[in-house]
């Protein structure tokens, strides 16, 4: 994928036409489009040490442009020593501008960044056409410096789109530029 063309962009001018003329659309509204992305980052120690939750939110502030929320436990277990109401996690929900800035550094900095990266796998869609990517460390992103790194935790992308199917999802992402595994579905 070429970085010189926003990926906003590129739906409108290549994107639709495309998807118009293999799911037989008659209109562009009935192409499928992305609605959001939600960034989550989960740390079950940060309900133990309040530092930690305040550097997770910081570092997924700085990856998604935006302010985080810190997630809370909506339950006590007690096998967890866990409490409601205790920090167990980070997330940040993008739209509009700022979801595709986010999606186009997802595919052109971070996916490549992968040590062996052979492509996504095409299986992780739910089924009503929304797919979520699991990222193993949070400093595969440009904004995160190894030194401020004393937690090495993965995160969960969700890519929510109107799409009804997972294949008309699964298009959509690909003509987007998302790099998925071989031709398998």
């Amino acid at each position: 994928m070429t970085v010189t063309k926003n990926l906003k962009a590129k739906y409108q001018e290549d994107v639709i036409p495309a998807m118009k003329e293999k799911f037989g659309y008659t209109n562009d509204h009935q192409v499928p489009k992305l609605v959001k992305i939600v960034l989550n980052m989960g740390v079950g120690e940060a309900s133990h040490n309040s530092k930690i939750a305040e550097a997770i939110e910081a570092q997924l502030t700085k990856i998604a442009g935006q302010k985080a929320v810190v997630t809370k436990a909506k339950k006590s277990i007690a096998s967890y020593k866990l409490r409601e109401g205790m920090p167990v996690g980070a997330m940040a929900t993008l739209r509009g501008e700022r979801m595709y800035d986010f999606l186009q550094k997802l595919i052109c900095v971070v996916l490549p960044r992968i040590r062996d990266f052979r492509g996504i796998s095409a299986k992780s869609f739910d089924g009503r056409g929304n797919y979520t990517l699991g990222l193993k460390e949070q400093a595969l992103f440009p904004e995160i410096t190894y030194e401020e790194v004393d937690l090495v935790k993965g995160m969960n992308v969700s890519v929510i789109t109107t799409a009804e199917t997972d294949d008309e999802a699964r298009e959509l992402l690909r003509l987007l530029g998302m790099p998925f595994k071989g031709s398998n579905k």
